[in-house]
């Protein structure tokens, strides 16, 4: 089975649900992975529908270039160049936005993108492999104050100095060219880890993040997609770890807040300041029928709001 194959969107049925498709809308799937939320999109989309979906992979992009549909769109793109991605397809307004933030099952199952320390292979990490920096690279320039604070901050790792310095010491002996080096790295380095979980998983995960700029990327995608919405437009995003959905959730709670003003300013009541957005029902997550059936959905979590 390839990783293709073998990929299970995560929250389907619920994501696209949560868009409240409209036959002739205009949509954006941000991160069309292997394109099960976009495929799910398009069947609800009538003749004057247009869906434009974005990935930074090369490998998405190329399944992507299968999908024969004159109303979708693809883009090769980050998600934090949304604004760009819809000025080069003529995207003015859009009816709803999706993001499904993170690392995807074809990318961890295929050893030689490096971003798995199940499989011995070159320490890349990179989403785009046509562009940027390695895992590869960056471990044998930075320094250990910089090691440090990527694996303490993307993958709160209480062991992150002493893995730097493990790190420093190393690449002085040879380079830490593949994904077995570094986690052999690391777990000399980490003394205890929670049962169950392998003592580089941690470090991978901060790898990770670091090389994509994976939490900035969405810090600076969420307000593109707000001024991309029109009004009564969603915006559902799917996240998978505690340091996106924080990102996620501060992002939708301010923007469903109206801005406070000084007290017993004389103004009316329609020139008080009014939230941009408002939140729709609660987190979802997975089913447990569905975490049974694909175990790497349990951690998602699903927030949605609408624009006003």
């Amino acid at each position: 089975m390839t990783a293709s194959s073998a990929h299970v969107t995560v929250l389907l049925e619920e994501a696209v649900e949560a868009l409240a498709v409209k036959t002739d809308g205009a949509y954006v799937d941000a991160t069309f992975g292997r394109g099960g939320h976009s495929r799910n999109i398009l069947s609800r989309l009538g003749a004057a529908g247009r869906l434009v979906s974005l990935d930074r992979d090369p490998a998405a992009i190329a399944v992507g270039k299968s999908l024969a549909d004159s109303r979708f769109f693809l883009v090769h793109r980050a998600f934090g160049e949304l604004a760009v991605a819809a000025a080069e397809v003529g995207l003015e307004v859009a009816d709803g936005i999706l993001f499904d933030i993170g690392v995807s099952s074809p990318q961890i199952d295929d050893g030689e993108r490096g971003f798995s320390f199940r499989y011995d292979a070159p320490l890349d990490m990179r989403m785009d492999t046509t562009q940027g920096e390695t895992a590869a690279e960056w471990l044998a320039r930075a320094d250990e104050q910089e090691i440090t604070e990527v694996i303490r901050n993307y993958g709160e790792e209480r062991f992150a100095f002493q893995i730097a310095k493990k790190v420093v010491a190393a690449r002085v002996e040879q380079p830490i060219v593949t994904t077995a080096q570094f986690a052999a790295l690391v777990r000399s380095a980490v003394r205890t880890r929670e049962p169950g979980q392998d003592a580089a998983t941690r470090s991978f995960q901060a790898l990770r993040i670091h090389i994509n700029q994976e939490l900035r990327q969405l810090e600076i995608a969420l307000p593109q997609a707000v001024s991309l919405l029109k009004p009564g437009g969603r915006l559902a995003v799917i996240s998978f770890h505690s340091l996106e959905d924080r990102i996620v959730k501060n992002f939708m709670r301010a923007q469903s807040t109206a801005d406070t003003l000084p007290k017993n300013l004389p103004l009316r009541a329609d020139q008080l300041p009014q939230p941009k957005m408002r939140l729709i029902g609660k987190a979802i997550r997975p089913s447990a029928a569905e975490v049974a059936a694909n175990p790497r959905a349990r951690s998602a979590v699903l927030r949605v709001a609408e624009k006003l």
